[in-house]
């Protein structure tokens, strides 16, 4: 990826009701969040598609990127930045040929070795989680923790969001572990003003980025 990113939002439109993914895109956008995944494994595509071209076009107008979850047909119909894929969805090589080389390939993975193929499959970026303990997202997996996350980051290139349970409390410590940028789901989507906790967030990542540990 060709851009610098500090905090990304996965949209999740069933923690607030009447709230969809177009509302938190715009609220996240409006207060400089940098990504949008746009995540959503049950609505009918039908549906979905109208959401995710009006989501481009705020990405598009805020100069941030965005990405579909999973779902590569609805990332191309709309036109989005690119996809990313778990470890049981698409394979990440197949999902590469479909993307073609200018659209942007992001990974779930939970340990080096899952992390060591994505980049190899041709992954721009990889997820990395979950680092603590979460129940808006089910992988399976056990928290993987910061100590896990410093293993990835010294074996790959590629930027790393970091994504499980990451909350203001704790958001520092994965940067100082080396994630590129946090993937917040409920702390941002689910919060009651989805702008000001998105804010918050991108405050706080920046101050760790500068070495001011967990200050605002």
């Amino acid at each position: 990826m060709d851009r610098t990113i500090h905090l990304c939002v996965i949209t999740d439109a069933t923690l607030v009701p009447g709230r969809d993914h177009v509302a938190v895109a715009d609220s996240a956008l409006a207060a400089g969040v940098d990504m949008i995944q746009l995540r959503d494994k049950a609505s009918d595509l039908r549906r979905l598609l109208p959401q995710a071209r009006r989501i481009r076009a705020l990405c598009v107008a805020r100069r941030a990127l965005f990405i579909v979850n999973d779902r590569l047909d609805l990332a191309l119909a709309a036109e989005a930045d690119g996809a990313h894929v778990g470890q049981d969805d698409l394979p990440a090589e197949a999902a590469r040929r479909l993307l073609g080389p200018d659209r942007i390939l992001g990974v779930s993975t939970h340990d080096l070795r899952q992390a060591a193929a994505a980049v190899a499959a041709g992954a721009d970026y990889i997820g990395f989680g979950p680092m603590f303990g979460t129940r808006t997202k089910e992988t399976g997996y056990l928290p993987r923790g910061t100590a896990m996350l410093r293993e990835v980051r010294r074996a790959v290139a590629v930027p790393i969001l970091a994504i499980g349970g990451i909350t203001l409390e704790n958001v520092a410590e994965v940067i100082a572990a080396g994630a590129t940028a946090p993937a917040v789901i409920s702390a941002i989507a689910g919060a009651a003003d989805v702008g000001a906790a998105a804010r918050a967030f991108r405050e706080r990542v920046l101050a760790a980025k500068r070495g001011e540990g967990t200050a605002t």
